[in-house]
């Protein structure tokens, strides 16, 4: 904890502002959006058709418009979209609790989507401006809040739920209303040399766009890792599926201790994982073990698929946990790293509809990764080859590892190590 703080007071208040945002945008959306589905279907008494638009509304809304968010922000400034969603997301999830016909709910569920659509890719390139040379450690740091906050987030909203389900979406509303007059009142304009005239020459957004998509190596890189993403999500899709199989009943606890394992390793371990890794490596040789370690992951679970009999609850439910703390410190390592590389691609100019454009394309990956997942799945299922999804996986993150390895190798990613930066004084 005295890292993370001293780390934190070595970047500018405008940064320490936006990490402090990022803890509390995440203590907000994750109090309320893990029992939103219950609450549609059991409180509101909405059929299953209708709870799962409600919520891909929610999805679409964000993934879909990530690329007009950024687009947005780099046209206009970062600090307008930051408080225009999280003055959006406050409307959003206030509706969200005291609404119970579909159309006003798909309105608050778009509104949510959107809001996070805005200040997200504004949020990445204003704290990448604003940190400078130190990039790599601000998104270090700026990953352990973002990780706290999902870590917090579903116990608070259990406490308030106690309650009320109305009570947790006014808290959480509440809470994005002082975020935006927080930010309103506190958050400067982007002042680094670097945001002045990053959307200037870029004509009108079709160009912009084109800008982008241009960027070859950009472009490349965007689609190289969308592994990891597909890989990421399945603590939410593969790994939870695992844990109802094995334990039945009591999947769902054993399914919020990997939650809690995930995000415990994130926030313990980033910045030490950072620095270690900056130590060893370049930045692409860093990238590439911790896309290597996340599709090595899930080789433990297709090996304790098979395993004896009278072992092989207890061999899955370590591999599931020893999967959980290799997906996270790979991912923690690559993270930083990655956010950096997206910036030294694009340039130092257009950051957040790269960033926008970036998002989108993972987003895209992870709806069409999850649906072969889950075709892969139920084909392992009802063929007893329970350990095809988990070498599927690991092949997966493998050739993520090897896309960006063969990037770097042709001369398409920058080869340059990352060189600490002493903090200020």
């Amino acid at each position: 904890m005295k890292t993370l703080l001293d780390t934190t007071r070595s970047f500018p208040s405008a940064v320490r502002l936006l990490m402090i945002n990022q803890f509390a945008i995440n203590l907000a959306f994750y109090m309320l959006m893990p029992y939103l589905a219950a609450h549609l279907a059991g409180d509101l008494g909405l059929a299953a058709w209708a709870v799962g638009l409600v919520l891909g509304v929610r999805n679409f809304s964000q993934q879909g418009m990530f690329l007009i968010g950024g687009t947005i922000a780099d046209r206009y400034g970062y600090k307008m979209p930051i408080v225009a969603g999280c003055l959006l997301r406050t409307a959003g999830f206030a509706l969200l609790g005291w609404v119970d016909n579909l159309p006003a709910l798909i309105a608050a569920s778009a509104a949510t989507g959107f809001a996070g659509a805005l200040f997200n890719p504004a949020v990445r390139a204003y704290l990448a401006a604003e940190a400078g040379r130190r990039r790599v450690d601000a998104f270090a740091a700026f990953n352990v809040y973002y990780q706290a906050g999902m870590l917090l987030g579903p116990l608070v909203g259990l406490a308030l739920l106690a309650a009320d389900f109305r009570l947790v979406c006014t808290v959480a509303a509440a809470v994005f209303a002082a975020l935006t007059v927080l930010q309103l009142r506190a958050l400067p304009a982007c002042r680094a040399a670097d945001c002045a005239g990053r959307g200037e020459g870029t004509g009108g957004v079709l160009a912009q766009w084109r800008q982008v998509v241009a960027n070859r190596p950009f472009l490349l890189f965007s689609l190289a890792m969308i592994g990891s993403y597909v890989l990421t999500f399945q603590v939410y899709l593969a790994l939870p599926m695992a844990a109802d199989s094995l334990l039945g009943a009591d999947g769902a606890k054993a399914t919020s201790g990997l939650f809690v394992l995930s995000a415990a390793v994130a926030v313990a371990g980033q910045l030490k994982l950072t620095a270690w890794a900056k130590r060893r490596w370049s930045r692409e040789e860093a990238m590439v073990r911790g896309l290597a370690a996340m599709g090595l992951a899930f080789a433990p679970l297709a090996l304790a698929s098979s395993g004896p009999g009278a072992w092989q609850a207890a061999l899955q439910l370590a591999a599931l946990a020893a999967a959980v703390v290799l997906l996270a410190g790979g991912s923690a390592v690559v993270y930083p790293l990655e956010m950096d590389t997206v910036v030294a691609l694009a340039g130092d100019r257009m950051v957040a509809t790269h960033y926008g454009f970036y998002s989108t394309v993972s987003g895209v990956g992870i709806t069409l990764g999850n649906l072969a997942t889950g075709g892969l799945w139920d084909y392992a299922a009802a063929h007893d080859m329970r350990w095809l999804t988990w070498a599927a996986l690991t092949v997966t993150g493998l050739g993520c590892a090897g896309a960006v390895y063969a990037l770097a190798r042709t001369g398409r990613l920058s080869s340059a190590p990352v060189v600490p930066v002493p903090a200020p004084a």
